[in-house]
């Protein structure tokens, strides 16, 4: 579950869903304050702090990030526009998913919800003393309009909740979500996902008495409720956002400990690699999560890492790890048929890139769920195959019989095999190879297939794959464009192939029909990215949402998962099995970080003689 990510999610997971703090099953009249889809009765004491927090953590201090492109909104759920970095972190979410378990979300501006036994509706009681920062209350109306508002202007919310009928205001501070259907164990729950805008600002006019339209992208800074608000920017450079020293939240268990940087900083960069020279010379970017194996490797030699200014560390991951995938976009015919596609992730030579440029350091991916019980496994047996089995007849047969495999290099007899075995399918499928190139049967057109990328790195992951096709006679190329393009164009589905990423969840529901449903095909700004319109597919994002049990949903996604493996609509890459971040040594960090998302930066805080004796070094550096 979850549409944006989580505002303070410095991994980019989509950390979704909800886990429960009840003792005991909870009736219809019984207000929680933590939700459970995984563990509904699990008994757990009272919620009181993350426990990897330190609650006595001093505030004060920066925290320098870097961003890539550009920006031009602070306006981050329509499609035009692009938001800028941290700007979710100005407005909170009824209920905080939790950085520390799978699934799991505890009281925000929501104090509590509940639900009746048949799921056709939630009830959310608002804190009282939640506010907006121009100390405004947050009222049920406010809810209310940021439901219907983000339904009409955004994909994503439009699907993730299309099945709520109305939302009604039994007061100020109690709100009741009513659905068009019962038996959805998820839905009461995904409620908590909302993030609640004041309607009063944006219904209201500018400083030049313009009438605001949230429709609309915006420089405007916004109203919002969270611990930080925008303080300053420069247009596609720079945006700083500072601590909310009245903010209305601090006290309440999700925020203690936490939250403890007095500005957040973030600078804009062009590319990756100005990125880290700023790195190395400090003042620019504090933290750094390092994605490059070869740089992390081998680029660690500058002087502020050989002096102790900074610290390399790896952290262990947690939770689902996110699918990075090619995508070829199924939206234009020569990538509809299976054939092709197989044929193209029989090019892809993992191994080799993985020992010339990943050092070995990187894995393959082999699920979208990859690092948790429901990646599929093994064949299809039990439920998982009780819910696959109406469905064989449309299914490739071979799903049922074989256990789904990624291609292996690790021979040149393995090379030659994954090749001829990839033309063998292009022939199947009308395309030979004549004097070098690979061609229609029919019309003699060479297969063409150009890959978009928004950085050089996009040369490291796309380059090998490339060369390869070249060599089957495809004529395989890479466009780069700068930041801004490369996220219009991948919202609007105008590439042949990209790089896209599946965050997911241990719950996953609604938000499926997003990622693969038919609907969300057509829907530009869906994560729909490969275009897949499969009503098997359908079907199965209906098993899972209308799962009754941990075990249906565990089984609907493992068929999920098979189905979308076995037609090939992506060719999975890779993950680090370390979460590698790098940093400069003016923090404390708690002993412990969250075990779900892994690292939860605003969990650290600043330690000021640390700061200022780096400030220091920099400056003599600098004056060299």
């Amino acid at each position: 579950m979850g549409i944006l990510s989580w505002r303070n999610l410095v991994a980019g997971l989509s950390a979704m869903a909800t886990l429960s703090a009840a003792a005991l099953p909870a009736s219809a009249d019984e207000w929680r304050t933590t939700s459970s889809l995984i563990a509904e009765n699990a008994e757990t004491a009272p919620f009181e702090r993350y426990p990897y927090v330190n609650p006595d953590a001093p505030k004060g201090g920066t925290l320098n990030s870097t961003a890539f492109g550009t920006f031009d909104s602070f306006n981050p759920f329509i499609i035009r526009g692009t938001p800028a970095a941290g700007i979710t972190q100005v407005w909170e979410t009824l209920m905080e998913q939790s950085p520390d378990e799978a699934g799991t979300s505890h009281a925000l501006i929501a104090e509590a919800f509940k639900y009746p036994d048949d799921y056709s509706s939630a009830t959310y009681r608002l804190s009282k003393d939640a506010r907006w920062h121009d100390g405004t209350p947050i009222t049920a109306e406010d809810v209310i309009w940021s439901l219907n508002v983000l339904k009409e202007i955004s994909p994503q919310y439009s699907g993730y909740f299309a099945n709520v009928k109305e939302a009604v205001a039994l007061n100020d501070h109690e709100v009741e979500f009513r659905f068009d259907q019962t038996g959805n164990r998820e839905l009461p729950h995904i409620m908590g996902d909302l993030y609640v805008l004041p309607k009063h600002w944006w219904e209201g006019e500018n400083a030049k008495g313009q009438k605001r339209d949230i429709r609309n992208p915006t420089l405007e800074p916004p109203l919002g409720s969270g611990p930080y608000k925008v303080k300053s920017f420069s247009p596609g450079n720079r945006v700083v956002y500072e601590r909310v020293k009245d903010y209305w939240g601090e006290k309440i268990p999700v925020n203690i400990g936490r939250n403890n940087f007095d500005e957040l900083v973030y600078t804009y960069f062009q590319d990756d690699n100005a990125a880290f020279v700023a790195f190395t010379k400090g003042g620019i970017e504090d933290v750094r999560r390092e994605l490059s194996t070869r740089r992390w490797a081998v680029e660690y030699k500058f002087p502020a890492f050989e002096r102790g200014d900074v610290i390399k560390r790896e952290f262990q991951q947690g939770g689902v790890q996110q699918m990075q995938a090619f995508v070829f976009n199924m939206r234009l015919p020569r990538f509809q048929d299976r054939r092709i596609r197989k044929a193209l992730t029989l090019a892809y030579n993992f191994e080799e890139q993985n020992r010339l440029q990943f050092f070995g350091m990187n894995k393959r991916l082999s699920s979208y769920w990859e690092n948790s019980e429901l990646a599929s496994r093994g064949l299809p047996e039990g439920k998982e195959l009780e819910i696959l089995e109406p469905f064989r007849k449309d299914l490739p047969p071979e799903l049922f019989i074989e256990e789904f495999k990624l291609p292996v290099f690790d021979s040149r007899t393995a090379e030659r095999d994954n090749l001829r075995e990839a033309v063998k399918l292009f022939d199947e499928a009308g395309w030979a190879i004549k004097d070098g190139r690979m061609v229609n049967k029919q019309t003699g057109e060479q297969f063409k297939i150009e890959f978009l990328g928004g950085s050089p790195t996009s040369e490291v992951i796309a380059g090998g794959l490339i060369q390869t096709l070249r060599r089957l006679g495809i004529d395989a190329s890479l466009r780069i464009v700068d930041t801004s393009q490369y996220v219009q164009r991948y919202q609007a589905f105008e590439f042949e192939a990209i790089t896209a990423g599946f965050p997911q969840s241990e719950s996953p529901g609604n938000e499926q029909r997003d990622y693969w449903s038919s609907k969300a095909a057509d829907s530009p700004g869906s994560r729909n990215v490969p275009g897949i319109k499969n009503p098997v597919v359908d079907a199965l994002i209906d098993k899972i949402i209308y799962a009754k049990d941990r075990e249906e949903l565990v089984a609907a996604t493992r068929a999920l998962d098979r189905v979308l493996l076995w037609n090939y609509y992506a060719i999975p890459q890779y993950y680090q099995p370390t979460m590698r971040f790098a940093f400069w040594n003016k923090f404390g960090i708690p002993e412990q970080q969250p075990r779900y998302i892994g690292v939860d930066l605003m969990s650290w805080w600043v330690i000021p003689q640390r700061e200022a004796a780096i400030e220091e070094s920099i400056e003599v550096e600098a004056g060299k």
